[in-house]
């Protein structure tokens, strides 16, 4: 079978209440493993090592068409659960048609920002909230694929939790 998953045909965020949040564009956390620089004995230069389930800053932005309620929401300091749901068009090669898979992001996220944009006579405001996310689940057609929660000490990448021996190492954690 030779699916190609084109494109994202659209999206919905969603807040706590399931309430659909009104705003342009998401900008997705980059997943950027810890790395430390090991060299020495037996190694032929530097290599970047990166630590099992530890990542970096998380970041997760959300780009309004104008200030309203939604943005000064969210802007409270505290941790906000949010969904994106989506729906990916894939095209099938061999029988020549079109179907859809579903997409879906949960999110923990904490506000760090809220950029209110500009005030341009007949534009939008281009306002921007920009949050750190503690907790990321990636489902892809109904498949759990992704879920970090740095918090608890999670990692699990298509299944494989890689932070489980670490919890146990820890003391069960």
């Amino acid at each position: 079978m030779n699916i190609i998953s084109e494109k994202l045909i659209n999206f919905r965020v969603y807040d706590a209440n399931q309430e659909i949040l009104a705003l342009a564009d998401v900008e997705l956390p980059t997943l950027e493993a810890l790395s430390e620089t090991v060299s020495g004995a037996g190694i032929a230069g530097e290599l970047e090592s990166p630590t099992l389930g530890h990542y970096g800053s998380m970041k997760l932005k959300l780009k309004w068409r104008v200030i309203h309620g939604d943005l000064t929401s969210l802007a409270t300091p505290v941790a906000h659960p949010l969904e994106l749901r989506g729906s990916i068009q894939r095209y099938n090669a061999a029988l020549g048609v079109y179907d859809t898979e579903a997409v879906k992001i949960v999110a923990r996220a904490i506000p760090k920002s809220v950029n209110l944009g500009t005030f341009t006579p007949a534009k939008p405001t281009d306002s921007e909230s920009e949050f750190e996310v503690s907790y990321l689940k990636v489902f892809v057609g109904g498949i759990p694929r992704v879920e970090i929660d740095k918090l608890n000490f999670i990692c699990i990448i298509n299944g494989f939790d890689y932070l489980a021996m670490v919890r146990v190492d820890l003391g069960g954690l």
